[in-house]
């Protein structure tokens, strides 16, 4: 059992292999969080804590005369505004009679075999070969008003833990709650690094690494998505830890929306994480015998890196959180007509384009933005998905069997979320988009939203979604979003519950997208919000991959998708090669280097393969010959940072190694070119020391190239590529 518990002190103990985490329910009944890092001993660790009397922090009532007890200063599992505690706090509740005040003492527990699921939300699952225990520590608030469930799953040989929280209401009155975070840890000691992913439209997850200092450090979105600006994901990481040693503690939201991520440093020098939803755009209701339910984040902790945290969450990710037929098969090789063609196209000229990327060892063709409704531009037609066959020059049906009668799948792009004004579908349902009574609504790339927090709206985009996917064979959906969410206002909802919009937006979205699932298994959805925009753990649960950015540049990718790897796996990064001079860029860029970098993802292609000359046909049916060979390593094995792109001068690189350790993928990117330069050196990672391992016919020691390392090829030009694949003997 991966639950310990002492019920004479109301200790309890989640250990997974590697890590431990610990609560106690003191004396006074609060739920102090007392450890969370190696896996050791068990023991009391509340010994750490210091009790001390400090001035203007106050005391609980019941302690009567003892000052030293406050909890402004102790470390607590689910910190309450209006408690006594000045620090950023979990929850706050709005009372019927206005009050906000709020306590919460111990009540219960209760312990599980197996790893719990929520209702309408995704959240890791437990498979056959996974250790999963399920612990429940209930709350009650001292007015005896509600109860707060926090879910705590241990998936013990995954090395995760789990946190969700449950708020029931069992009082008589509605209760409103304007902040219910998932999850909060409280450190006593530690001189921490935080770890934050930031960015911007076609400029994703920069790895941003900054000193915790006093006061508060936060990220967060209240864009409606979880953004291209700020990632659901941090990390916690002491001051000396490097990509192979030291303590660290990741932290990853499985949410879509709004979000709210911190770490404050106390006046105590003690550091408080909390993530959850992001209070700015919440105030919900929830209604006499009524249950609310918080995401789950997921939690781990590794004393050897972050490059085995990264291990952590990609086996967890790929096995544990990614479903159906995709989430560890090969994916098609695809060509995208996006970049190639955007709106300019006819069913011939795609099926022209789908016979040259057949011939060259391409699987899937996907036919992007523009089939539907009144759509040669981005400002009509979205939200109206009917097949424009005036446009294809037949229906689509037929195109898919032309494609598919060239050895190809096919698939189809939607943005199902959004609308245009100028499109029958708003004409006749303006009420459908969020937007503010009175008020002239913001819009962006023409767009307005749908509100999915209603389900009459879900099913009829659901029903005609249906419709299009059931008149084709059609293999693959990429579900696109192009802008953040504004004017959030309900028509269906009274004035004193559209703080609930936002949140219900994404249960609505989820909703769907399980409905997608449920009835169309086989077909591979890839997640979309301009790139990545919405790349998160939430989405994962329902799209197995997800576009990593609009930025198709392969220098650019490399920051990209170095970034993305703290937190998700290489097999969920759609990666494609796209044409040059770069759409976004204008960079000129090999075409070997551009597949190196795709190739460190999904893989695929994004041009137009007729303008392409025979000897850029002939590099790519050698490319995706190339990838196939090594798929099951790029998507299954262990990935290794081994230069950071923002600080690399003249090269990148990375590796990839299998779980067996069997062989190894390097690739390096050359980024300056020096005449008469030194020679350039890169210790490997992940390898066998006690084996020995084939480069170019030469063997090498296990142990010489992790330590002595490997001399890299001289690039004989900017952004010249390498891929060297290393076999064990």
């Amino acid at each position: 059992m991966a639950i310990l518990l002492d019920d004479t002190k109301r200790i309890f103990t989640l250990q997974t292999d590697h890590s431990m985490y610990q609560m106690k329910a003191d004396r006074y009944g609060v739920l102090l969080h007392t450890w969370f890092g190696n896996n050791g001993t068990s023991f009391d660790y509340s010994y750490l804590i210091t009790y001390e009397d400090r001035g203007f922090s106050g005391n609980p009532y019941e302690t009567e005369n003892e000052r030293t007890y406050s909890l402004d200063a102790l470390p607590q599992e689910y910190p309450v505004y209006g408690s006594g505690d000045y620090r950023s706090t979990a929850l706050k509740v709005r009372y019927p009679d206005g009050s906000n005040a709020c306590e919460l003492r111990y009540y219960s527990y209760q312990i599980l075999n197996g790893k719990y699921s929520l209702p309408g939300l995704p959240a890791i699952y437990a498979t056959e070969d996974t250790k999963a225990d399920t612990l429940i520590i209930t709350l009650e608030d001292t007015r005896h008003c509600f109860y707060v469930h926090i879910y705590y799953g241990v998936l013990e040989n995954l090395d995760i833990i789990t946190r969700a929280v449950c708020i029931e209401n069992h009082c008589s009155d509605d209760l409103y709650f304007e902040n219910i975070q998932s999850t909060c840890v409280d450190y006593l000691h530690g001189n921490f690094n935080f770890h934050t992913f930031y960015g911007r439209h076609v400029k994703e997850r920069t790895h941003q690494k900054s000193p915790l200092q006093h006061g508060i450090q936060s990220i967060g979105s209240t864009r409606g998505t979880s953004s291209h600006q700020y990632n659901p994901f941090f990390i916690l990481s002491e001051q000396d830890t490097t990509e192979d040693t030291g303590n660290c503690y990741g932290f990853s939201l499985l949410y879509s929306g709004d979000f709210s991520g911190l770490a404050e440093y106390d006046q105590y020098d003690q550091t408080r994480i909390l993530l959850g939803i992001h209070p700015d755009n919440f105030y919900y209701c929830i209604k006499p015998g009524e249950k609310f339910y918080a995401p789950e984040t997921a939690m781990a902790f590794s004393d050897c890196g972050l490059g085995n945290l990264s291990h952590i969450y990609h086996k967890a990710y790929r096995n544990n959180l990614c479903r159906g037929k995709y989430k560890t098969a090969r994916r098609p090789i695809l060509l995208n007509s996006w970049e190639g063609v955007y709106f300019d196209f006819d069913g011939d000229k795609l099926v022209q384009m789908a016979k040259d990327a057949s011939e060259l060892g391409v699987e899937l063709f996907v036919m992007d933005d523009g089939w539907f409704g009144k759509r040669d531009l981005d400002v009509s037609g979205l939200g109206d998905w009917l097949v424009n066959e005036e446009k294809l020059g037949c229906t689509l049906g037929e195109l898919s069997e032309r494609i598919h009668k060239l050895g190809l799948q096919f698939g189809i792009w939607f943005e199902p979320e959004c609308v245009n004004e100028d499109s029958n579908l708003y004409r006749a349902h303006p009420d459908w988009a969020l937007q503010v009574p009175g008020k002239a609504p913001c819009r962006s790339r023409y767009q307005l939203v749908l509100d999915f927090s209603r389900e009459d709206v879900r099913d009829y985009i659901f029903t005609h979604i249906c419709q299009v996917l059931d008149s084709a064979k059609i293999e693959y959906l990429k579900w696109d979003f192009n802008r953040s969410i504004s004017d959030i206002y309900s028509a269906k909802l009274p004035a004193k519950r559209q703080g609930e919009v936002a949140h219900r937006y994404i249960l609505g979205l989820y909703d769907m997208l399980e409905k997608l699932i449920q009835r169309y298994p086989d077909i591979l959805i890839e997640g979309c919000s301009g790139g990545g925009g919405r790349f998160d753990a939430g989405m994962l649960y329902y799209t197995p991959q997800i576009w990593c950015s609009d930025d198709t540049d392969a220098i650019e990718r490399l920051s990209i998708q170095y970034g993305t790897s703290f937190g998700y796996p290489v097999s969920t990064m759609g990666s494609h090669v796209s044409k040059c001079p770069n759409e976004q860029t204008g960079r000129m860029t090999p075409l070997n280097t551009r597949a190196t970098v795709a190739m460190s993802g999904t893989f695929g292609y994004e041009l137009d393969v007729n303008q392409m000359s025979d000897e850029e046909k002939a590099l790519v049916k050698a490319q995706i010959k190339e990838f196939k060979s090594y798929d099951s390593l790029i998507q299954n094995g262990n990935y290794y940072r081994l230069t950071d792109p923002s600080e690399a001068q003249s090269y990148h690189s990375w590796e990839f190694v299998a779980e067996d350790k069997s062989e190894a993928l390097l690739c390096i990117v050359s980024l300056q070119i020096h005449p008469n330069g030194p020679g350039n050196y890169i210790k490997l990672k992940g390898l066998d020391p006690h084996s020995a391992y084939l480069i170019d016919g030469k063997k090498y020691p296990g142990d010489v190239l992790m330590n002595g390392g490997l001399l890299l090829p001289f690039a004989k030009a900017e952004y010249e590529s390498f891929r060297i694949h290393i076999t064990r003997c």
